[in-house]
């Protein structure tokens, strides 16, 4: 089954995925949700966390004679039972302990090992004054430290995200699946295949040793919302993405949407109703995560999409503007545009669409389409929340 869409017209472009998925190396990428599960929780079951006392700690750097700078660091502690442990940084907990300690990483890398060690050893004891760390390694001494964090550190666990998306993925029959792609065009829009094989260029599941995300749509299942220029039905279908770092390079959080399409290097196109949940690993993280996002996602994925129906139906039959004045009107004091960029707007829907602005459906698609010129990624975010701003007062 294939069916056409028009993408690029409607709705805003979301580039997420495709910065994943244009940044992952192939051992970094999965065809399956059970794969990377499953790799995520064995990976977890090597690592522990404890809670440090700075003053039972050593930071130790090996002299390297070949070079002085290519020595090797490793910390030393004992946890609340006085067992002594051994782990080795890994650049990324390098550079947490640099952070914590109050020194520049980069500066501290140019350093021989032993003066390296020496300063952050310093910096955690008396320049930060830093009593307790928490810090995530592996079981086995001499292992990789995984991360070093302030005590308060809030950890999910990679496998705690992906483990509700499984469950939601099993009790929906596998409806929820990574998705298929843009394949071609017919009469001028997008053709979208959603029966695509999974494969390493395809998938949009990616995990590490210090960070997940995993994208799936309900692509099978689209849900007309109105009708395309040539007649065909304007057809849409959920999706969401999800995304963790238990080692602190990142927050965990949820974030769903409407689209229209995904293309081959997984950019998301004719996104509307996005929205999205960030929970910072602060110290009831894990409980934020438990009753706040996880119900959200299943709330969204086995909701009935009649509400979102219903929004679009208004957004198109509420009124707005009979003239030029009534238009110019709208655009600038109800969706907060300049006078150019709503003549901008305007004049862009008329070429896309053959007729000017009369709805708020209409406004925000004109809102959106000029959004995309925009060069800068924070400024476009900025114009395409205006039109997010218009549909969500509709939808109150």
């Amino acid at each position: 089954m294939t069916y056409v869409t028009n993408a690029f017209q409607h709705g805003i472009g979301n580039a997420q995925v495709s910065s994943q998925w244009f940044s992952r190396p192939d051992d970094q990428k999965f065809l399956s949700l059970d794969d990377m599960l499953a790799f995520k929780k064995v990976d977890a079951g090597r690592m522990t966390s404890r809670i440090v006392d700075t003053h039972k700690m050593q930071v130790l750097g090996d002299v390297n004679e070949g070079s002085p700078t290519a020595g090797e660091i490793t910390i030393e502690y004992r946890d609340d039972a006085n067992g002594e442990h051994q782990n080795a940084p890994t650049n990324w907990s390098f550079g947490q302990l640099a952070s914590l300690s109050g020194a520049p990483a980069g500066y501290l890398r140019d350093l021989p090992a032993p003066l390296a060690a020496d300063c952050i050893q310093w910096g955690l004891r008396y320049n930060r004054n830093r009593e307790l760390l928490k810090v995530y390694g592996s079981q086995t001494e001499g292992g990789e430290l995984r991360a070093a964090t302030g005590p308060d550190y809030g950890r999910i666990f990679d496998w705690e995200i992906l483990e509700p998306i499984k469950q939601l993925v099993d009790d929906s029959g596998g409806r929820w699946k990574v998705p298929g792609m843009m394949t071609g065009s017919r009469d001028g829009m997008a053709v979208y295949d959603p029966d695509v094989p999974v494969t390493l260029q395809t998938t949009t599941l990616f995990a590490s040793d210090r960070d997940v995300f995993a994208f799936l749509v309900d692509d099978r299942n689209p849900i007309e919302v109105g009708t395309l220029p040539n007649g065909e039905p304007d057809l849409m279908f959920r999706g969401f993405y999800a995304w963790n770092s238990e080692t602190g390079s990142k927050t965990a959080g949820i974030a769903a949407m409407y689209l229209r399409g995904v293309c081959m290097n997984r950019c998301l196109w004719g996104v509307e109703n996005f929205s999205e949940i960030k929970i910072r690993h602060t110290k009831f993280a894990p409980d934020r995560f438990a009753h706040e996002a996880a119900p959200a996602l299943r709330s969204f994925a086995h909701g009935e999409t009649a509400t979102f129906i219903e929004g679009v139906q208004a957004a198109k039959a509420a009124k707005v503007a009979h003239d030029d004045d009534s238009r110019l009107s709208f655009l600038t004091k109800r969706a907060g545009l300049s006078a150019r960029m709503a003549r901008a707007a305007n004049a862009r829907h008329i070429e896309e669409e053959g007729r000017p602005v009369e709805t708020v459906w209409d406004a925000a698609q004109a809102i959106t389409a000029i959004a995309r010129d925009v060069p800068h990624q924070d400024d476009r975010i900025m114009v395409e929340r205006k039109a997010g701003a218009l549909l969500d007062k509709v939808g109150g």
